[in-house]
């Protein structure tokens, strides 16, 4: 991640302090620290009746040719729910509805520093599966036979589905 070298509230070139126990960004004219902080991302594990998880090929970087869950970052003025919704809609045509949070995690991203990645369970959704936005492909996957999924971050939820709620009286079955 490429440090911000000017306040993005006055432009002033910043310097760095030991501030609150830690070296931040601090800008001499607004006589503030500039926090830096994590970049807020969703990512969505749907399961169909056959419980299998939906996985797109990526077509960009990072991880290109990868595949993963739909998701994506958050943008302003969306809910996390929102921004997974959304994320679904673009990648693989399909809409949905939030099942339950699978969880919060945060990984490192050579881009972005910290990535905060929140998952969610959807098991309900309609529409045709088609490819779109940052994806090559869609395609659902029986969970003993999965690609190499490209961020942790993903295995993680798709484990915790398949660990905590895939033989649940509330999952498809």
């Amino acid at each position: 991640m490429i440090p911000k070298l000017f306040c993005h509230f006055c432009g002033t070139s910043l310097t760095d302090r030991l501030i609150e126990g830690r070296v931040r960004r601090f800008c001499s004219s607004c006589q503030a620290p500039i926090y830096e902080n994590p970049v807020p991302a969703v990512c969505l594990v749907t399961i169909n009746a056959r419980q299998q998880v939906l996985l797109v090929k990526r077509s960009v970087d990072p991880q290109k040719g990868f595949w993963c869950l739909p998701g994506g970052f958050m943008e302003l003025h969306e809910t996390p729910e929102g921004a997974g919704l959304r994320e679904l809609r673009e990648e693989t045509g399909l809409c949905g509805k939030i099942d339950r949070l699978l969880g919060v995690t945060a990984h490192h991203s050579r881009l972005y520093g910290t990535v905060f990645v929140t998952g969610f369970l959807v098991t309900s959704f309609s529409g045709g599966l088609i490819a779109g936005d940052d994806a090559d492909e869609a395609g659902w996957f029986a969970a003993d036979n999965l690609p190499e999924i490209a961020f942790d971050s993903h295995r993680k939820f798709i484990r915790i589905y398949y660990t905590a709620y895939a033989n649940s009286p509330s999952s498809n079955s």
